[in-house]
């Protein structure tokens, strides 16, 4: 009989849908027990950088890498789960408006009276976006950011931003707000959401279960069916 551990998890959470899907069924499966805090980037680098220790850790590719760069994710474990684009949503009932192209984006920023989105990765690629259109300034004016680990989708549903900005898969099945759709094309950028083993884990092995879980066969539709990709290299 397996030894049973408990699984500590520290994620970001373009993953979760798909993650609280998939876990259950692992649990069930192994026995393991699961464990998970749920922050955002700046969060989850927060609190390694306090000395915190998980067994795995899910973030953005880049973010993991550094954690791999710094120590405190063991080189050689990283394992990419699923990708996502950044998506475009609505308080639920509102008006959606044109984004079919770059320029109608910049069309509808600039008519919004409030524009929402994060500080994790979409919103970092966001900010450098309006630069490069030329209506940084204007959207800055009339943005409504959410903190390390909010979700779009709230001040979404409750008014406060009146068009957002989130990863698809944090966006496209949550109550409340209504899916446009991914940015045209042209000026999408993707992000790849990868595990890592943290330096120090105390159920190193079983973490490694699960990561085997969640890339398996099985698992792939379970990632689709929630605005992932899967075969993110």
């Amino acid at each position: 009989m397996p030894d049973i551990a408990e699984i500590k998890v520290l994620s970001s959470l373009a993953t979760k849908e798909a993650y609280l899907e998939l876990v259950p069924q692992f649990e069930r499966a192994t026995g393991h027990r699961i464990s998970t805090t749920w922050a955002g980037t700046v969060g989850i680098m927060k609190r390694l950088t306090a000395g915190e220790i998980y067994d795995l850790i899910v973030i953005s590719s880049a973010s993991l890498d550094e954690l791999i760069k710094q120590g405190k994710v063991v080189a050689g474990s990283r394992v990419d789960l699923a990708k996502t684009g950044i998506g475009v949503a609505v308080g639920a009932g509102a008006p959606k408006p044109d984004i079919s192209s770059a320029d109608a984006l910049k069309r509808a920023l600039l008519a919004a009276k409030t524009v929402g989105y994060s500080t994790g990765p979409s919103g970092v690629y966001l900010a450098g976006l309006f630069e490069r259109m030329g209506i940084a300034a204007e959207v800055k004016a009339k943005t409504r950011q959410v903190p390390s680990g909010g979700t779009v989708a709230t001040i979404l549903a409750n008014g406060d931003a009146e068009i957002g900005f989130q990863q698809v898969s944090e966006l496209a099945h949550v109550p409340g707000v209504d899916f446009v759709g991914p940015l045209p094309a042209e000026v999408q950028h993707v992000t790849v959401f990868s595990c890592g083993i943290q330096t120090g884990a105390k159920s190193p092995d079983a973490a490694r279960e699960l990561v085997r879980f969640l890339t398996a066969q099985a698992a792939l539709p379970v990632f689709k069916k929630h605005g992932l990709e899967v075969g993110a290299r």
